[in-house]
């Protein structure tokens, strides 16, 4: 287990003009190569030089033309630890040589989303690092509005596990499970078992529902989600989904967390869902789906959807620190930066890789 001490210290930064950075060139495209070295612009921003990166679906999802906000040129990524290297003259709360866990969601911290904590809306970031911006997926990134943007690593801390912090856990947390309301009791269904299932998994045993369906297709990941603490499994490529839960129920879950982003798993979740239940979409969605509007009309339900505004990130590092909340378990493979491409391959073909998330470092 890596440990970091957070001691602020000079850093030197890196003495080349330029650095090796995974780019997009557009859908199907990406290659590693030397960009320019990132630079401060603004008074706000930090540069950070990153120690460790993974890969999200989110990524593949641009790779496969899903987002195509992503110009061609973007480095990607979004998720990552780091030390600090340079700071600009406003930053207040950090300094240089502090080690820090990087937000996917960039906050001012002061406009009318931020101040609502709907940080994923700020009207001068949100998901920006890998989409509009440059990411994370390099040597080095600039953090703008860093004050709001980063999390202090507390001394002692595994950061490869801290890593999960950047997105899926509090994207697993706050829009499959805060969202979706899970309650004690509850009887709930995770669709999708990959790493954002696998987080939804993890958080909703904070609210002590009674049973935890994860329904997947992949055989490994079901057993992985039994030792994460599902309480069943249900492989949809081998069983009737719906009939197996309306029987082993009274009339479905209570709950029901889309964590894919195809119109098959947001199916499944809409013939599960019980009276009064909730559907919360968690997965990113590339096309439509058909809403069963004739038939939930009735049936009192609520389906949500979102981008995670990673206000929950303080609590789940303290979970982290504590011990109770292992994100780690979700590590399976390990890469160098010069090794990204190929760790796009392995996260691309996770059945076959047997992968969840990779790391990433230089």
């Amino acid at each position: 287990m890596e440990k970091t001490s957070n001691n602020p210290k000079t850093s030197e930064t890196a003495p080349n003009k330029t650095m090796k950075a995974l780019v997009y060139d557009g859908p199907g495209k990406i290659q590693l190569k030397d960009v320019p070295l990132p630079k401060i612009e603004k008074t706000t921003d930090v540069l950070v030089k990153i120690l460790k990166t993974t890969i999200c679906g989110t990524d593949l999802g641009i790779l496969h033309g899903k987002t195509p906000s992503v110009k061609p040129g973007t480095t990607l990524g979004h998720e990552g630890v780091g030390v600090i290297e340079e700071i600009g003259t406003s930053v207040r709360n950090f300094k240089k040589g502090y080690h820090v866990i990087i937000s996917c969601i960039t906050s001012d911290g002061s406009c009318e989303y931020c101040k609502k904590q709907m940080y994923a809306h700020c009207e001068d970031g949100g998901w920006i690092l890998g989409h509009l911006i440059n990411g994370t997926q390099a040597e080095y990134v600039r953090i703008p509005h860093a004050d709001n943007s980063l999390h202090l690593i507390p001394q002692g801390a595994n950061e490869e596990a801290l890593v999960m912090l950047s997105d899926i856990l509090p994207t697993g947390h706050e829009i499959g499970v805060v969202n979706g309301g899970v309650k004690p009791g509850d009887t709930i269904a995770i669709v999708g078992s990959g790493p954002i299932g696998m987080s939804a998994l993890l958080t909703a045993q904070f609210y002590s529902p009674s049973k935890i369906y994860v329904i997947d297709m992949d055989e490994n990941r079901l057993k992985m989600a039994e030792k994460f603490g599902a309480t069943d499994t249900i492989n949809s490529a081998k069983e009737d989904v719906q009939k197996r839960i309306l029987k082993e129920t009274k009339d479905g879950v209570d709950v029901a967390i889309e964590a894919v982003g195809v119109p098959a798993t947001f199916d499944i979740c809409q013939k599960i869902v019980r009276p009064g239940g909730h559907i919360a979409n968690i997965g990113v969605h590339g096309k439509p789906v058909e809403l069963q509007i004739q038939d939930l009309w009735i049936q009192n339900i609520t389906i949500t959807m979102g981008l995670v505004n990673t206000n929950t990130t303080p609590m789940l590092l303290k979970t982290v620190s504590s011990g109770k909340l292992e994100p780690s378990k979700l590590i399976t493979h390990h890469f160098k930066l010069s090794e990204i491409l190929k760790a796009y391959e392995v996260f691309g073909n996770a059945a076959k890789e047997k992968a969840m998330k990779v790391i990433i470092e230089p």
